[in-house]
């Protein structure tokens, strides 16, 4: 049985497969495209993940049983599109927050848990909690806009500066720095209940369309003129009082009980994910790792496996690396028509070996290797990476690569073996979803990585996940005594995660980057 998966329609489509009850392919359009996906409702598909995705599946259209849509708005029109392009499938419509919650919950190593979605908006909704047992999820509540915890976290992320819809994780990184003086503002707003948040709009204006809408109210309370801007001595004390106060709502909506499973889009804040780890009423938490729009491609997949066909066997995400991997020649031709100088490696040992003496040397290495990532984060196949022990590696990363705050850190790569000697962390760090805490023995050593109060980004690798990467991190420790590695995104400014050996060479030759590995290709400048 093959089942085809579209989401993300109005903001960051996607495609996956599900054959024969493995998930085989997941990739976001932007990552084929080169651009943000925004298709503004105009009725388009993200045909190039559709086509990549049915090519790693080996499937031709007339072979998919069934394509599972996620829609927030009447579908009419998709279902023409579809019923042309797939004559012979099943078309399946499934609600956001649905699909949301089969991402999280299906894949998960739980038999019966609790579910909850939280998401700026989509479909009035903004949020939904369901119980799941087995192969079914049964809804408890829903939430709707405009009392939104993800509307109030993107107001406050213009607020500060940044970018609506694009730019939240910044005013996460930033929160890390202030204190909780403005955590029981924003609750005053959020009007927290057992069920919910019920926003109190006295803190907003319609009037005003710019820099969150906030009301004069709302400046009153931050001790400012009405409009005016945040200085910058309070702006990370705003950011932290929203991710604090977010932070508790969320735990109180979320309840008590064993089991916690969490999507959509408030999915991605890495530090909610480490308080529900920590201080919820749950004992196991499980998130989405790639919980925003473009998840809920997986989750249609999967709710059409175990809803329309009730089929009872789960799925694992064994892993994220789902999108193109590239062969030696198909390498070789790009590197070859660019007029580039590079060198092959012949064996593993060759490959791992230069790649450690570039980083002992303390160069900044981009690594592209096997299948790119689903989701937002590089997981050591579409990575630059760089050596803790380098003084100036995140001056370096930050100033002359990634462009980017100096309070954005990187993450630290551990092989999952060896995290409890250097890091306190939860399970999620598998996927880079949550944050952990360096040990005070290790904290000289990572300080580079700590964003404050010894919290660090934490990717554990797991041997059978990405055996190449488990393996370089090893030659890293016994060539240094520390197998960890600065991991951050192999992309330019602004562009989403590179996918073909073009999109590397391009990145490569546009910033700062020092040596780059594709596959068993090596290129320095």
């Amino acid at each position: 049985m093959i089942i085809l998966g579209i989401g993300g329609i109005l903001g960051d489509a996607a495609s996956a497969i599900l054959k024969d009850g493995a998930l085989v392919a997941a990739i976001e359009e932007s990552k084929l495209v080169r651009r943000r996906t925004h298709w503004g409702g105009h009725g388009e598909l993200p045909e190039h993940s559709i086509a990549k995705c049915l090519e790693l599946a080996g499937a031709t259209p007339q072979q998919v049983d069934a394509v599972a849509i996620v829609r927030p708005i009447p579908e009419s029109d998709f279902h023409l599109k579809l019923r042309a392009r797939f004559p012979e499938s099943r078309i399946v419509v499934l609600e956001h927050h649905l699909a949301h919650a089969a991402s999280a919950y299906y894949p998960s190593p739980f038999e019966e848990a609790t579910v909850l979605t939280l998401d700026r908006g989509s479909d009035l909704r903004c949020g939904s909690r369901w119980q799941a047992r087995g192969a079914r999820m049964t809804l408890e509540h829903e939430q709707y806009s405009p009392d939104s915890l993800g509307d109030l976290y993107g107001r406050v992320t213009e607020l500060l500066g940044f970018g609506a819809d694009v730019d939240e994780h910044k005013v996460q990184w930033l929160s890390v720095g202030g204190d909780g003086r403005y955590r029981d503002l924003f609750l005053e707003i959020l009007c927290l209940s057992d069920s919910g948040a019920r926003l109190d709009r006295s803190f907003f204006s319609t009037e005003r369309l710019n820099r969150g809408g906030f009301s004069a109210r709302f400046y009153e309370r931050l001790g400012l003129k009405d409009a005016a801007p945040i200085p910058d001595d309070l702006r990370l004390h705003v950011a932290a009082g929203i991710q604090k106060a977010v932070e508790a709502a969320v735990i109180r909506m979320a309840g008590k009980g064993r089991n916690l499973c969490l999507a959509g889009g408030l999915g991605l804040n890495a530090l909610l994910v480490s308080a529900l780890e920590n201080r919820s009423g749950y004992q196991n938490v499980f998130v989405q790792p790639a919980s925003g729009n473009a998840g809920t491609a997986i989750g249609a997949v999967l709710e059409t496996w175990h809803g329309a066909y009730r089929q009872e066997q789960r799925v694992a995400l064994d892993t994220l690396c789902l999108g193109p991997a590239y062969t030696a020649p198909e390498i070789k031709q790009v590197l070859e028509n660019c007029k580039l100088r590079f060198r092959y490696m012949l064996t593993m040992d060759e490959l791992i070996g230069t790649a450690v003496a570039q980083l002992n040397d303390n160069k900044i290495v981009a690594w592209m290797h096997g299948r790119m990532e689903f989701g937002a984060r590089a997981l050591g196949n579409r990575s630059i990476l760089a050596s803790p022990l380098d003084p100036y590696s995140t001056e370096n990363l930050n100033i002359f690569i990634k462009h980017r705050e100096p309070f954005r850190k990187f993450a630290a790569s551990v092989p999952a073996e060896l995290c409890d000697r250097y890091f306190d962390v939860g399970t999620n760090a598998r996927f880079l979803s949550t944050i952990g805490r360096v040990k005070p023995e290790h904290r000289d050593k990572l300080a580079a990585a700590i964003l404050a109060d010894d919290l660090v980004r934490v990717h554990t690798v797991d041997r059978d996940e990405n055996p190449l990467y488990w393996k370089l991190l090893h030659a890293a420790g016994k060539a240094t005594g520390l197998p960890v590695l600065y991991n951050t995104s192999f992309n330019l400014f602004g562009e989403p995660l590179v996918c073909t050996p073009r999109d590397a060479v391009r990145s490569f030759y546009s910033s700062g980057i020092d040596a780059m590995f594709v596959g068993n290709f090596f290129l320095q400048k």
